[in-house]
């Protein structure tokens, strides 16, 4: 039987296989993970190997497409795409990451919600609740004790769903494919909250079977994945006004297979519709966004989700951003993580960039508030055209970002694909407005959520159309307004009551009906501030 020795991380490891499997499956079921954004026909281009000894075959056509000539030339495949048929030696270079972190400050609202009446049994001693955000690419995790009211730990990782597509219709065509992908698909983010919970558990001191109490919230895909709800209703058109009917029993069993107490209750809060889900309403719980006329909330994600309240109707749409918002699929760009650059400046005496980057150190690639600096930067100096294309001298593999060591980069790809999120993420907000007889004067509040929008550079994203373009002191950045508004139903019994009251009053837009969709959409392409009044 052939043998795989993978190194990761300067560590070997042998692998026996059978030929047949592409290396991404074998290493997928030795446990080993390598960053993907899709099916594994090499759309993403992230599932990079270097391979170190032995015959790889020829390059595939979808790998000469992805991957540049000096990358080939350095031995750098395409785990999808190489077939082993014989003893290997492969070095992952871009491994995904399975780790947990910890929240911070910025990653949520700074005042935690109001303790009005605690959650779970009052019979026992010790109570804690976990507070659940299921997004597309973030799982977002926080620990309370529901009798004093108290944060008492909080956590932030990666949705391993994403080896299955980076976006959520790729995920329900993969669930559409058989039960068994549906059920795998299921269980993945449920192992990944497991994970998580028990690194808090056992880091910090917390008893697993204290918790009796958990709420999830998510994008409708996402709550739909989990509970192995029909994945065929979202991907047809005429359902996404409709409300999605989430199978009630799933995940009740899961307490007990975690090990909770055995009087847990595990509770799915049902999405709005389409895919408007239950993390919009969490937000707009968290922000208060009703207490106010004219103010606008902006959940940025793969799928971004926004609300309006005019005062009667809470106006509410989702919008695909696709992965620009977390730079996934873009040639440097990586997740909000330790090593990404957040923040981009440049000297005005000598032109140099300067970056700041998370957790210090070197940079290496840029996440997405990073990247719209970029885009911004480039835009202000004339190096970056309104149309997006780069102005000469710039080669067509872009305008480099930072040449010493792996360079880091900016491509004609990368501005394309903030382009087509932008120009969504505007054609939303521009119908709501419209809808609501809402014109940029009486816009009082703009609240951004999500990741992607706390370490944000708002003159920046005014500057390229991103957020309407208005003072800046009427927007503010929320960190995760999702986890935060889930955090209050963990304790607060009528914020579940507020719940049900807010979908009585949303009225939600499918934004593909929309008559004048294309030209919106292409008016938005355009890196020039959003002018809201013009709708």
């Amino acid at each position: 039987m052939p043998q795989l020795i993978v190194i990761t991380n300067d560590i070997a490891r042998e692998i026996s296989f059978t030929e047949g499997s592409s290396l991404r499956e074998l290493l997928y079921e030795a446990g080993l993970r390598v960053r993907s954004g899709c099916l594994g026909n090499g759309a993403c281009g992230l599932c990079l190997v270097r391979i170190e000894a032995g015959d790889a075959g020829e390059p595939t056509t979808n790998e000469r497409l992805s991957l540049s000539p000096e990358q080939i030339g350095a031995n750098i495949r395409l785990a999808c795409q190489l077939m082993p048929k014989g003893d290997l030696s492969i070095r992952i270079i871009a491994a995904s990451k399975t780790n947990w972190r910890d929240l911070t400050p910025g990653d949520l609202p700074c005042a935690p919600p109001p303790l009005k009446r605690p959650a779970g049994a009052k019979s026992i001693e010790t109570a804690y609740g976990l507070a659940v955000d299921l997004g597309t690419t973030h799982i977002s995790l926080s620990l309370w004790d529901l009798k004093q009211g108290r944060r008492l730990s909080g956590r932030i990782g990666l949705n391993p769903q994403s080896c299955c597509g980076s976006d959520v219709v790729t995920r329900l065509i993969a669930a559409c494919e058989s039960p068994d992908n549906a059920r795998k698909i299921a269980g993945m983010p449920l192992d990944a909250v497991c994970e998580g919970l028990l690194d808090m558990c056992s880091r910090e001191g917390f008893g697993l079977k204290d918790v009796v109490k958990v709420f999830i919230v998510g994008n409708t895909a996402m709550l739909a994945l989990l509970t192995e709800s029909d994945p065929r209703t979202l991907l047809q058109p005429g359902s996404w006004t409709l409300p999605v009917a989430l199978r009630p029993d799933c995940p009740k069993g899961w307490a007990g297979v975690v090990g909770l107490h055995p009087e847990a209750a595990v509770e799915v809060v049902s999405p709005v519709a389409g895919f408007v889900g239950s993390d919009l309403l969490a937000g707009v719980v968290a922000t208060r966004l009703t207490d106010q006329p004219g103010s606008l909330l902006i959940d940025f994600g793969t799928n971004s989700e926004m609300a309006l309240w005019d005062g009667n109707t809470l106006w509410v749409t989702s919008a695909a951003g696709g992965p620009a918002f977390e730079s996934c699929g873009m040639k440097s760009g990586m997740p909000a993580e330790p090593g990404a650059i957040y923040r981009v400046d440049r000297h005005e005496g000598s032109g140099e960039l300067s970056f700041q980057v998370i957790g210090g150190g070197e940079p290496k690639g840029f996440c997405g508030s990073g990247l719209v600096d970029l885009v911004a930067l480039l835009r202000s100096t004339g190096e970056l055209k309104p149309t997006g294309k780069f102005a000469s001298p710039y080669p067509e593999d872009g305008f480099v970002v930072k040449p010493e060591g792996p360079a880091i980069r900016l491509t004609k790809g990368d501005v394309d694909m903030f382009q087509r999120a932008k120009a969504a993420i505007g054609v939303g907000i521009k119908t709501l407005m419209g809808m609501a007889r809402i014109g940029s004067a009486d816009l009082r509040r703009v609240f951004v959520c999500g990741v992607f929008g706390t370490r944000l550079n708002t003159l920046n994203a005014r500057l390229v159309g991103l957020l309407p373009d208005i003072p800046d002191e009427r927007i503010e950045l929320c960190g995760n307004t999702a986890l935060a508004g889930c955090e209050h139903l963990l304790l607060s019994a009528e914020v579940k009551e507020e719940l049900e009251l807010l979908r009585e009053r949303a009225s939600i837009i499918n934004l593909s009906s929309i008559s004048d969709f294309e030209e919106l959409f292409l008016e938005n392409l355009y890196l020039q501030p959003l002018r809201v009044d013009e709708t």
